[in-house]
C-alpha cells in the first residue's frame, strides 16, 4: 500500500473537496453515456459528475470504473458511489479498498462505504483505521460514525488513544461522541465517555483536546461536564 499521506485534511473540509468540480447542471443523460467513453478524460468528467448527480441508473458503470487504470478515475468513481450508495457497490468498494496501491483512492472508498451505512463496510473500514496511512485512518475514522454501529467502538477507543497522527485521535473523539448514542450498555457507554475525558485531560494536542470537549459537550453526560467546568475553573482549558 501506499505510505503518501499527502492527501490528510481535518474534521472541517470534505474529501470531495480535492476533486475538480464538473462542469455547472451537467446534463445526466450525456453524463451516463460518458461513463463508458474509450476516453479517460470523459470517462472522469463523467464520474466527477455523479459526486453531484444522484441518479442510481450510474451505479453499475460506476462500479465498473472502480477498477480503471487511471486512479483519478477510480477516486472520481469512489466519491460518486458515496454519492449515490447502492447495496451493489459495497462488496467492490471492499475489495478495491484492500487491492488499491493508492492512498488517495482508498481515502475515497472509506468515505463512500461510510456512507453506505452497510454493515458488510464494518470490517474493512476497523482494519482501515488500524493500519492504512493516516490520511486514510482519518475518514475511516469519520466512516465508522457514519455506519453508527456500536461495533466499530473499540477500534476507535485504540485509535483515540494511541494513534500517532492528532488529526485522526481528533477524527476518533468525534466518532465516539457521535457512537454514544447508539451504545447499547452502560458499561460501554461509561467507557466511551472515560476515554474522551481521558483524551480532554491528557492529550498531548490541543485539537484532540477540543474535539473532545466539543463531543462530551454534545454528549452532555454529567462526568464530563464536570471535568469541563473544573480545568475551565483551574485556566488548563
Amino acid at each position: 500500500m501506499s505510505t503518501d499521506d499527502s492527501y490528510l485534511m481535518g474534521d472541517d473540509s470534505s474529501p470531495l473537496d480535492s476533486l475538480e468540480p464538473a462542469p455547472a447542471t451537467p446534463d445526466p443523460e450525456e453524463m451516463l453515456q460518458l461513463l463508458k467513453s474509450l476516453e479517460p478524460s470523459q470517462r472522469m468528467l463523467a464520474a466527477r459528475a455523479f459526486c453531484e448527480i444522484k441518479d442510481s441508473r450510474a451505479v453499475p458503470q460506476l462500479v465498473r470504473l472502480l477498477t480503471d487504470v487511471c486512479p483519478l478515475i477510480r477516486v472520481s468513481a469512489a466519491y460518486a458511489l458515496g454519492r449515490n450508495p447502492s447495496p451493489v457497490a459495497v462488496e467492490p468498494l471492499i475489495a478495491q479498498l484492500v487491492g488499491d496501491w493508492s492512498g488517495y483512492v482508498r481515502k475515497g472508498i472509506v468515505w463512500a462505504l461510510g456512507n453506505s451505512r452497510d454493515d458488510r463496510a464494518l470490517v474493512p473500514l476497523v482494519d482501515a483505521l488500524a493500519t492504512d496511512i493516516s490520511a486514510v485512518r482519518l475518514w475511516a475514522a469519520s466512516s465508522l460514525a457514519q455506519m453508527a454501529n456500536a461495533a466499530a467502538l473499540p477500534a476507535l477507543l485504540t485509535s483515540l488513544k494511541g494513534d500517532p497522527v492528532a488529526a485522526v485521535r481528533s477524527n476518533c473523539a468525534w466518532a465516539v461522541g457521535q457512537l454514544c448514542r447508539e451504545l447499547p450498555t452502560p458499561a460501554a457507554y461509561a467507557e466511551a465517555i472515560a476515554a474522551l475525558i481521558n483524551a480532554l485531560e491528557a492529550d498531548p494536542d490541543m485539537g484532540v483536546q477540543a474535539d473532545a470537549q466539543a463531543a462530551l459537550l454534545k454528549v452532555g453526560d454529567p462526568r464530563g461536564l464536570q471535568v469541563i467546568e473544573r480545568m475551565q475553573a483551574e485556566g488548563t482549558l
